[in-house]
């Protein structure tokens, strides 16, 4: 029953926002209300481990929205006023311009997913997806290609690097579950997410249902102005700006991996590389760079930054909502539901802790939750198997990363940043992170035949 009424909210909210056009905010909010009161009847519906009423709802739907909003609020909006900030000065035009005149048109591909692979070794999907899009956007226009030609293979490389590897959250959530090395996962994980990341990366916009798709850029996020040679500013400030908020948050990864806890410095190196901090200092670096130091006045800056908050307004909204929706599936026990129902399941440890994860995935649309549930009911099995705890942090990871659709607020910032309908997301996001999840699978599977 519980996966029914799952299957019953998906198709409603699809039939609100494509068939009645119904915006995607109002929508969420909608079946996050309906789900919760069959919760609430039902007696299902939980807050803090105990039963909860009708009366609750607001706050479960509030929690989960707050929720998402502490996670990215920051990240997205102080990103697109970066992104701004280097469009409206030129340097994004700089940049792509550089990397159009380095590689040529043909391997534009290329360079996106190289530049998002070492990004999102460390960066947080969202985090480094602010960052590079406007370079995307610039690209696009200096090209004249499709917009998913070039942000696609960008979103791909992202989602496998933030989905598969350490130091990210879900993985190092797994490592420690599993009591695997999040080093050793890492390495093992990097043979799997370059290759897989790099094909789905290729492949995904030469297909031809994507290839109809052809969406325009969003208006508000990247400057409108085509910039002259004497206008746009060096390349090394340019370059300095789009990646001091990568070094910053890379760096302190990599000192937190290597360096000794509890110290003066890990504290400072902890909270500078911190995803909102580094951005922020970026944001002040950018405004200093880009205002006094080439001769504009802060005022210009000032309407570029409001100009791109107005813009982000119902992108954050909608991926508020599909917090709240997430919460309500949680809130429903449909999390222990799945794990019950596949602990009992007589199959390889590896496949098992992955279809785990991607039946809670499609159900909660929670990445994080799909994770340690599938990992906790796994854990057991490791020491009994004899599979390593690294292949099975992998597994698990591979796994939630699959069918990203309506119930995941990932899903809506991809939609509004590309600027796509429902179906066109589902077509292009969707299909993509499920072929992933499963060569993943794959070559968890080959690895474990060879450690």
């Amino acid at each position: 029953m519980p996966l029914l009424i799952v299957a019953i909210a998906v198709a409603l909210l699809l039939i609100l926002m494509t068939k009645y056009k119904l915006n995607g905010f109002v929508a969420l909010l909608i079946v996050s209300v309906l789900v919760a009161g069959w919760g609430a009847l039902s007696g299902v519906l939980t807050v803090d481990d105990k039963p909860a009423d009708v009366s609750d709802i607001p706050d479960i739907i509030g929690s989960g929205m707050g929720g998402q909003l502490e996670e990215t609020l920051a990240v997205i909006g102080i990103g697109a006023m970066i992104g701004r900030i280097l469009g409206d000065a030129g340097a994004a035009q700089r940049i792509a311009l550089k990397v159009v005149g380095a590689l040529g048109e043909k391997r534009v591909q290329w360079a996106m997913i190289a530049t998002a692979m070492l990004i999102g070794v460390t960066m947080f999907y969202e985090a480094a997806f602010v960052i590079v899009v406007p370079i995307v956007f610039t690209l696009v226009r200096a090209t004249r290609t499709n917009l998913l030609w070039v942000g696609l293979p960008m979103s791909i490389a992202l989602s496998t690097m933030h989905s598969f590897l350490p130091p990210h959250p879900g993985p190092t959530a797994a490592a420690s579950i599993y009591q695997a090395s999040p080093g050793l996962a890492l390495l093992y994980g990097l043979f799997i997410a370059v290759p897989a990341g790099a094909i789905i990366a290729m492949v995904w916009p030469r297909l031809s249902f994507v290839k109809k798709i052809d969406p325009e850029i969003p208006r508000g996020l990247v400057s409108e102005k085509s910039f002259t040679e004497d206008e746009m500013p060096s390349m090394l400030r340019s370059v300095v700006v789009a990646l001091l908020p990568v070094v910053l948050i890379a760096g302190a990864e990599i000192y937190i991996m290597v360096g000794t806890e509890g110290t003066p410095l890990m504290h400072a190196v902890s909270f500078i590389g911190s995803p909102t901090i580094a951005l922020l200092l970026s944001l002040i670096v950018a405004i200093i760079i880009f205002g006094p130091l080439s001769g504009r006045p802060l005022t210009e800056l000032a309407v570029s930054m409001a100009d791109s908050a107005r813009a982000m307004a119902m992108i954050i909204m909608v991926i508020a909502a599909g917090g709240g929706f997430k919460e309500v599936l949680v809130s429903t026990g449909i999390a222990q539901y799945i794990a019950d129902m596949t602990s009992g399941w007589p199959i390889h440890p590896i496949i098992l802790v992955w279809l785990t994860a991607v039946i809670l995935r499609i159900a909660l649309g929670s990445a994080s939750v799909a994770v340690t549930t599938a990992a906790g009911i796994a854990a057991p099995l490791v020491g009994s198997s004899g599979v390593s705890p690294e292949l099975m942090v992998l597994a698990t990871t591979c796994g939630s990363i699959a069918v990203s659709h309506v119930n995941d607020p990932g899903f809506w910032m991809f939609k509004e940043y590309f600027n796509l309908s429902v179906v066109q997301t589902l077509k292009a996001r969707t299909t993509y992170t499920t072929v992933l999840s499963v060569l993943g699978l794959g070559g968890v599977l080959v690895m474990n035949l060879i450690i």
